[in-house]
Formats: structure tokens, sequence, C-alpha cells
């Protein structure tokens, strides 16, 4: 997860190992706004599986049972809890790793070779850096701690990996039998079986 500091950092703090004891991961924390912020809890199981609206609702429950006990926020805030999504933000290694094969866009703080955007396929992780091939074949490493933002791209690929991650098999189109899912970390670009 990028890096975080003062108030997030603070709140991150509190509310991971109660999650991490639910058997949950923190993914992203946001504190928005001012005047009544509202801070952003993203989560995702443990085990990598997806969560449901009931898991969220839990996580709601515990997570504001931590901070009106530590009180991190002066006044009056609000909570939103969230699943990561399919096209989920990429912000710990293991996203790098799990998700290789599939495409993202990244956008860094500081400029690489006059360049903050990309788009590729992910590649995986390397010395804290997020690896992407890009559309010209070329392979980038961007610094994990450097992102402002990486996300997945929303493609039918990863549809079908995240549908057969959640058991769900489409049929084929003659309706017949059901064809095979797609694995959720496909073969790397690049790489001989």
């Amino acid at each position: 997860m990028r890096r975080l500091s003062g108030l997030e950092a603070r709140i991150a703090e509190r509310i991971a190992p109660t999650l991490l004891d639910m058997g949950y991961e923190l993914v992203r924390l946001s504190v928005l706004g001012h005047e009544t912020p509202t801070v952003q809890v993203m989560a995702d199981r443990a085990d990598g599986s997806l969560i449901s609206v009931d898991d969220c609702e839990q996580i709601s429950h515990a997570v504001g049972a931590v901070l009106d006990v530590d009180d991190p926020i002066p006044g009056a805030w609000m909570l939103e809890v969230s699943s990561a999504g399919i096209d989920r933000p990429l912000t710990r290694a293991k996203d790098w790793e799990r998700f290789a094969g599939h495409l993202a866009k990244v956008e860094l703080d500081t400029p690489i070779e006059g360049r903050k955007r990309f788009a590729g396929i992910v590649l995986g992780m390397q010395d804290e850096c997020g690896l992407l091939r890009l559309d010209d074949g070329q392979d980038v490493a961007l610094p994990l701690d450097d992102m402002r933002k990486a996300r997945l791209v929303l493609t039918d690929e990863l549809i079908e990996a995240s549908a057969a991650l959640a058991g769900i098999v489409p049929e084929d189109e003659a309706g017949s039998k059901p064809r095979r899912a797609p694995k959720l970390k496909p073969k790397k670009p690049g790489r001989k079986s």
C-alpha cells in the first residue's frame, strides 16, 4: 500500500490489526473532506476471495468501534467501507503478483524519463517496483512508493477471471455446457510454458 502519513497513517495503524483478526486486509485508506471528514476503507479477504456486502457491514461495525474508542478524528466523521472491486487499485506488492497478466494504468508522482502515466500488462513485482509491459513491448519498473494511482483496467478477461473466483462459470454460446473459466493469474507475457 502506498505510504500513508499523518491522520491516514494513524487510522490505518489502529484498524489494520482488527481487520486481520477478522480475516481481512486493508487495501486502501483515505480521509476526505474537512468539516465532516469521510474515512474511506477498502478491504479484501485475507484469503483472496471476494468480499460481500455482509463483509463490508461487519468491517464497518468493527472499524467504527475502533475509531470511536481511539477517536483520532476530532468532531463528527463518516465511514465508508467497500470491497476493492473488479477494476481495483494495485496498492500492495501482492496485488502486482496476483493480477499479473491483466491490463493496468499507473500514474506516478515523479516522472520516469519525462513520463508520469503508464498503461500496460502487469508483470509482477521486483525490487519494490511494479513491472508493466507497455504496448510497444518495453518493460518498465515503477516504484510502488511513487505511485499516485495504480488501477486495473476493466476488460473481458478480468471480468471472466473475477467471475471464476466468485464461482460463476459462464455457458458457451450454444448454452449447452459450461466453458472453462480463466485463472485469475493468467500466464505472464513473455514467459514460455
